[in-house]
């Protein structure tokens, strides 16, 4: 029997995407981002995105670009830089609609969606704003065992597409993350209708007998729809142990947001061909895989 060869391009991947899908974007931060693929939607004319995840660069550059209804988010952040800029621009212009969620309640937001389940009872957020100011449209549910607790119901996230980036990808779907804080990915993964990963390595097949190197298997490869093979692609962002992210762009594509038409600035140096141009215009793929891993 012939093996299903799920390989794709960036823009064959963004080429599935409609207007105003809930779109998750693995990684959390300036870390490990799908940025290849986000760069392709940046220049594609899809819009009213619905945008979930932890976010960083993938929130602010899709905000600046007009292409973000929505986000839902636990932090928008680029760690050294503690807020993403372009994302405050959006947010504090009243631009996008926005679910501001504690880190933890998007993880059971996902986790629910994951397990196929309409909320998940969790403590978070109670007696705070949460309920009344901020998301209003929670609700609590109360235990049905003898202790009676009232407990937030931390709606499912559903996502119709997520977007990941991994290590090392086989034809056939099978992945590798073998980050030291793979956080969440495998969540989004499950969460979703379909789930588009890029990767750093391409190879025909995954075949090991390495129990240690098994379990950096996320997720399942029937859960995987399109594999992008993606070297550097996670750019500016990091992707520990293979490079760590560029702060030097990201310091000059922050300053861009306190310009006058700083994005379209960025845009039209950064943006305007395809990937390899990108990555000429950032110094090639040799700087970019170069970069030093960061030490906390």
């Amino acid at each position: 029997m012939a093996q299903l060869d799920k390989t794709m391009r960036a823009a064959d991947v963004v080429a599935q995407l409609r207007d105003g899908m809930t779109i998750g974007i693995g990684g959390w931060g300036p870390r490990r981002k799908p940025m290849s693929i986000v760069r392709e939607i940046l220049r594609s004319s899809l819009k009213d995105l619905t945008i979930v995840g932890y976010g960083g660069t993938d929130m602010g550059m899709l905000c600046a670009a007009g292409k973000v209804k929505k986000l839902i988010y636990g932090f928008v952040s680029l760690d050294f830089i503690p807020l993403e800029p372009f994302f405050r621009k959006a947010r504090e212009s009243g631009q996008i609609e926005a679910m501001e969620l504690d880190e933890g309640q998007l993880h059971w937001g996902l986790r629910a969606a994951a397990m196929r389940l309409p909320f998940l009872p969790t403590r978070v957020g109670l007696a705070t704003d949460q309920l009344t100011k901020i998301n209003p449209q929670f609700r609590t549910v109360t235990s049905p065992y003898d202790d009676g607790e009232v407990l937030l119901a931390m709606p499912a996230l559903k996502l119709d597409v997520a977007l990941l980036h991994t290590h090392k990808a086989d034809k056939l779907g099978n992945t590798r993350l073998y980050s030291p804080d793979p956080f969440f990915d495998e969540l989004f993964a499950r969460a979703a209708d379909r789930c588009y990963v890029s990767c750093e390595d391409l190879v025909e097949q995954i075949a090991s007998t390495d129990e240690a190197d098994a379990r950096c298997n996320p997720f399942e490869r029937s859960l995987v729809s399109g594999v992008v093979l993606a070297r550097g692609g996670a750019h500016p962002t990091s992707h520990v142990p293979g490079y760590g992210w560029d702060a030097a762009h990201l310091k000059r594509y922050c300053a861009a947001a306190e310009e006058d038409g700083g994005w379209a600035k960025y845009a039209d140096e950064f943006l305007t061909g395809d990937e390899a141009a990108y990555q000429q215009a950032v110094g090639g793929l040799d700087a970019i895989i170069k970069l030093p891993r960061q030490v906390f």
